[in-house]
């Protein structure tokens, strides 16, 4: 997938404290939220407005279904006013993709000589934001926390360079890579260790043998090669006479690339002690 087709979840916390009405104005600004921020040069994604949550339930049914669309690479939370954060502690401890805690408030100006109980039971978040704060802190989960006007563009930026690297880990989780040969012999940092990379990245390694590299390159014509070469030519100043040498480089890429493509592999690695045939 690529970057614009991730979308992340808004999900808002409240209760029934504030009765219905203050819940329908609330459902309303949370859609407008996500929609402006959507519509933002710094949002990298789309925001979608998931559900203003005021119980346990419906926290823990949202978070598992951001778990298991493979279209939502992150959720953010905004809780209202005073949003009780115990009932947060089930959904969170399921949650499975990136969470950014955004600690805001709908509106910019605090009226001091009008406001009344009606103003705060709408827009005073301070309650809600250390609630949810602690409890993330209590439950110790890895988490970005992003306070401000949410219409600011510091702000803005901020949940966009969160984004582009939420979208990095779901990327991750499918990604599947191709190991010509194995590690440097001798060598201790290059050893690595496939089973914990796939555990803790989701990233998926498997060998390859380098013969099936040299096979596909014999497959590899000198007219493949020549249309390679000219866009090599549109790239880059070729600063060389050894034409041979980036013509056999060209050949190379174009065989990797094939390989890649029949594998569904995103990304290759090599060694230079392990290059028969080549």
């Amino acid at each position: 997938m690529r970057m614009q087709e991730y979308e992340f979840w808004f999900v808002v916390g409240s209760q029934f404290l504030y009765g219905p009405e203050v819940l329908e104005i609330v459902d309303k600004r949370a859609q407008e939220m996500a929609e402006e921020l959507s519509r933002s040069e710094a949002i990298p994604c789309k925001v979608v407005y998931k559900c203003t949550a005021k119980t346990s339930g419906e926290i823990t049914s949202v978070i598992r279904d951001a778990n298991h669309d493979e279209k939502c690479a992150g959720v953010i939370t905004w809780c209202h006013t005073f949003s009780p954060s115990k009932m947060w502690i089930n959904g969170l401890k399921d949650l499975q993709k990136p969470y950014c805690h955004l600690a805001t408030q709908y509106n910019l100006e605090i009226p001091n000589e009008e406001i009344d109980m009606d103003f705060m039971n709408l827009n005073q978040a301070a309650h809600g934001d250390r609630e949810h704060g602690f409890i993330a802190a209590r439950l110790r989960i890895p988490r970005k926390v992003i306070a401000g006007y949410w219409k600011d563009i510091e702000v803005q930026e901020r949940l966009g360079s969160w984004m582009r690297a939420a979208v990095g880990v779901a990327f991750s989780k499918g990604l599947k890579v191709m190991r010509f040969g194995d590690n440097m012999r001798d060598v201790a940092v290059t050893e690595g260790d496939k089973v914990e990379t796939q555990i803790k990245l989701g990233w998926e390694v498997n060998t390859w043998a380098v013969g099936d590299l040299v096979a596909e390159m014999d497959k590899t014509t000198e007219a493949e090669v020549d249309a390679q070469m000219a866009e090599y030519e549109k790239l880059y100043d070729i600063a060389t006479e050894n034409i041979e040498a980036i013509r056999y480089q060209a050949r190379e890429e174009i065989a990797i690339r094939r390989m890649l493509d029949r594998e569904g592999c995103k990304a290759f690695s090599n060694t230079f002690q392990d290059l028969y045939g080549m």
